[in-house]
């Protein structure tokens, strides 16, 4: 049966992310956390301290400071990868969250769906043909070099790529790699994750050209699965629900949204706020149940 590893990503709440912690491994399942490098110290020792007796939770002592359309999230999430490969041997499938997720169906149903099929879950688009970036730049994600936040310096970030525009600058995608694009979260097969975890040790040039791209948590996994593992094997969709204002941003769920989150064929939701606390009882108990 499916014994699922989450990875999961988060930056706040400790409290909050020890109980999802706490609720998803009373299931059988396991967690490895990492806690963002720019989050306080003390939120990561209450964190620790809260779930060091749980044997189904790998805390990650590495802690990257992550930063939006970075490549340090790429960077967290394998730190995470990597310590859940090695705490947890029988995990069978591996699956991506964040302190805002939820699940929306219970374990069981989760176990059996991941057991029906021998494939992976990833939206994986092909990134030069498909629509899927609605808004910003797009090829200039990958053919120059972003060293900047465009967040955090705006200026700079579009002035160094007309720079780079200037002065011909444009790179090559490396030999070989057909670019996807898609959600960052996934759910992943063992052996998958290990071929990925093996690529990039072999392929230090495409880890190089993925440093400097924009967003490449939207494009790294979405390629190398593509790359390594066979078309008939990956479903192009994701397991976790999102939906999207007019202006791209996610939705946030609230505690009247329980019977909306029930009806949709997805095994988790995002992104669900800090405060609907009756939702999140009622979300745990049905996935205990």
């Amino acid at each position: 049966m499916a014994r699922i590893a989450f990875i999961l990503l988060c930056h706040k709440d400790p409290e909050g992310i020890a109980a999802q912690a706490e609720s998803l491994t009373a299931a059988g399942d396991c967690v490895a956390i990492h806690f963002d490098g720019n989050a306080a110290e003390a939120d990561y020792r209450r964190l620790r301290d809260r779930l060091s007796g749980n044997p189904g939770v790998a805390l990650c002592p590495r802690r990257v400071r992550c930063g939006w359309g970075e490549w340090s999230l790429v960077e967290g999430t394998l730190v995470a990868v990597r310590a859940a490969v090695e705490a947890f041997p029988d995990a069978t499938h591996f699956y991506m969250l964040s302190g805002d997720c939820i699940a929306t169906k219970s374990a069981a149903y989760a176990h059996r769906f991941l057991d029906a099929e021998e494939a992976d879950y990833i939206e994986s688009f092909d990134f030069f043909e498909s629509d899927w970036i609605k808004t910003g730049i797009k090829e200039e994600r990958l053919h120059y070099r972003h060293l900047v936040n465009e967040r955090a310096h705006k200026r700079l970030f579009y002035g160094l790529l007309e720079v780079q525009k200037r002065l011909r600058l444009a790179r090559k995608v490396p030999e070989g790699i057909r670019v996807m694009i898609g959600s960052q979260w996934w759910c992943l097969r063992r052996r998958t994750i290990e071929a990925v975890l093996d690529f990039i040790e072999t392929r230090r040039d495409v880890v190089r050209f993925f440093r400097t791209t924009w967003i490449p948590d939207e494009t790294f996994f979405q390629t190398l699965v593509r790359h390594l593992v066979p078309e008939r094997e990956i479903r192009t969709r994701t397991l976790t629900f999102l939906m999207f204002t007019d202006y791209g941003m996610p939705v946030t769920f609230h505690n009247d949204h329980y019977d909306l989150l029930l009806a949709q064929d997805y095994l988790f939701a995002r992104k669900v706020s800090s405060h609907a606390l009756d939702l999140k009882a009622r979300l745990g108990s049905l996935y205990a149940s």
